[in-house]
């Protein structure tokens, strides 16, 4: 009995830590993963579990955020983003970062190629899935579909760190 409830214990502790680390990219959820390894301070796979569930309720709160608040910039004071000046090296970046968050917003919405891309963030960490969690809420993808495979691919990713740094 007090296994288990030791257990739930350490779900629940990397669960917070997961949806933490979700919403605040100051928090690192491999830091963490390695650090339960390295330490055994908790059983490394059922904190690669808690953290990877956190997280994923984490990105579909961004999700949810964006897609349910799109009015919120119109309702603040925001700056007119100026034209890049495309004469200069920033200029030249600054313009090339816009054509591809416009190409992945226009990847994640689409019903080919939109589960793949988020499933390439969630596992592999490319693009941020930070940043693909908030276009994906401005998408067409389904939350449900969105949810389903951050979980996956997040939990896929932190459980095989946990057990690649328990093997040492």
């Amino acid at each position: 009995m007090g296994d288990a409830l030791g257990w739930i214990w350490e779900l629940l502790l990397s669960i917070g830590f997961g949806i933490g680390s979700a919403v605040i990219p100051v928090l690192n959820s491999e830091a963490y993963i390695v650090g339960v390894g390295v330490s055994h301070a908790l059983d490394p796979l059922v904190a690669a579990i808690g953290v990877g569930v956190g997280q994923g309720l984490g990105k579909v709160v961004l999700f949810l955020a964006v897609r349910y608040r799109p009015d919120w910039a119109a309702k603040h004071k925001t700056k007119v983003p100026k034209e890049p000046d495309l004469t200069t090296r920033w200029g030249r970046f600054k313009e090339r970062s816009a054509r591809a968050a416009k190409k992945l917003l226009d990847l994640i919405g689409d019903a080919k190629y939109g589960v793949p891309v988020v499933a390439l963030s969630a596992f592999a960490g490319f693009p941020p899935l930070y940043a693909v969690a908030l276009i994906a809420g401005a998408s067409r993808m389904r939350v449900l579909v969105f949810a389903i495979t951050v979980l996956i691919g997040r939990v896929g990713r932190f459980a095989l760190l946990a057990l690649g740094v328990s093997a040492f």
